[in-house]
């Protein structure tokens, strides 16, 4: 019991001493501060956060802000002099700002940079990430991501590796899809803006509490050209069966076939190294009008599975609709011919039923007015 007195006065003193320094200054550098898995965690999940002073510090303070005690204190470990603040289950009342401060025989460092701490999953309503154009960007073009919520969420922010990305924005209320919005625009983009990217949304009242994230967007940035994309025949017909052959005589791991103007995720495929060349064979069954468009493929290695090449050369699909009101399956489209004459025979059809339904009136007519004149005759005789 009296140990844990005396060590309880002894952090007392410390942490005394320690605000008096800082307040006077900071004598030491500043110690830096990390945190592991990331400073954006999932409610529930184990996390550390690690503060390195200098060689010789000898005790470091965590110090969480608005706190009127020290959050934590460690002695520092060898290799690198780093404490180590350990979180089993990270709860709400962990989100917020931290800093670090060491102490050694020459007084006490300056503090550390602000450390944010954010926990995702609070909210339940999850928002929608999309591309307003393709999420393949050529280096040095523009890109704007869309974030969208059912929920009215103050504040949407984006992330990418599950780091904060961009600074948060205002959500705005758009009435034609009913729900709150946030746009992120990227202009230049460069290789260190290739990655998956999430969004989250919360309110202003506590910011380091986000909702569940948005399925990842995958944005990937073009570089080499490549070889091309094939197709023997770009125009087919509604339900029938096409394929790409995106190709390169440069070594490819991976290719991408991407629809110009489609916001939604490209196709990756790996690549097969056939007849002196790689090659990819993209596969569609039973295609719709929707398809139609310009194709591009673009080529990976693993090393480096977000930057990609330049793109190839672009293939135009066109997909021609259904023909006629055949009930045959779409493998088998009908000729031309053969809907244009089930078109006529339709339309002919209907004149006929038309002109013997007038037929018909018209009898049912004559036959009322000589059944009235009949009668009217009868009457007259009588």
């Amino acid at each position: 019991m009296t140990f844990t007195f005396t060590a309880l006065l002894r952090l007392g003193e410390i942490y005394t001493h320690f605000l008096m320094s800082y307040v006077l200054a900071g004598t030491l550098h500043k110690p830096t501060m990390k945190a592991e898995p990331g400073s954006v965690v999932t409610s529930g999940s184990h996390m550390t956060i690690w503060c390195q002073g200098n060689l010789d510090a000898e005790i470091c303070v965590l110090h969480k802000e608005g706190s009127q005690k020290p959050w934590g204190t460690q002695t520092p470990e060898n290799p690198g002099n780093k404490a180590k603040f350990s979180i089993p289950s990270v709860t709400q009342q962990h989100g917020g700002q931290y800093r670090c401060y060491c102490y050694s025989s020459a007084g006490w460092s300056e503090p550390s940079d602000t450390l944010e701490l954010v926990l995702t999953g609070i909210y339940n309503i999850k928002p929608r990430l999309s591309s307003l154009s393709s999420p393949v960007v050529t280096s040095g073009g523009n890109i704007t991501l869309q974030c969208v919520s059912w929920e009215g969420y103050e504040k949407l922010v984006l992330t990418k590796e599950d780091q904060k990305f961009l600074s948060s924005q205002n959500t705005q209320y758009i009435h034609s899809i009913r729900q709150w919005q946030a746009l992120f625009s990227i202009d230049h983009v460069t290789t260190d803006h290739r990655g998956t990217f999430r969004c989250y949304g919360y309110y202003n009242h506590t910011p380091q509490l986000w909702s569940v994230p948005s399925e990842p967007l995958e944005i990937h940035i073009s570089g080499e050209q490549l070889n091309g994309v094939s197709q023997p025949n770009s125009t087919v017909h509604s339900g029938d069966n096409v394929t790409l052959l995106c190709q390169s005589t440069d070594q490819v791991d991976t290719f991408i076939l991407s629809k110009e103007g489609a916001a939604h995720q490209p196709q990756p495929l790996k690549s097969k190294f056939q007849v002196q060349e790689f090659q990819a064979e993209f596969s569609m069954s039973a295609v719709t009008s929707d398809i139609s468009g310009t194709y591009r493929c673009y080529g990976s290695q693993d090393s480096s599975p977000y930057l990609l090449s330049h793109a190839s050369a672009p293939v135009e699909l066109t997909v021609l609709g259904s023909f006629g009101t055949s009930s045959l399956p779409p493998s088998r489209p009908m000729s031309t011919a053969a809907s244009e004459i089930q078109d006529h025979t339709v339309e002919n059809l209907i004149r006929m039923g038309f002109a013997a339904m007038i037929l018909t009136v018209l009898g049912i007519l004559v036959f009322e007015a000589w059944g009235s004149q009949r009668r009217a005759q009868r009457a007259a005789e009588k």
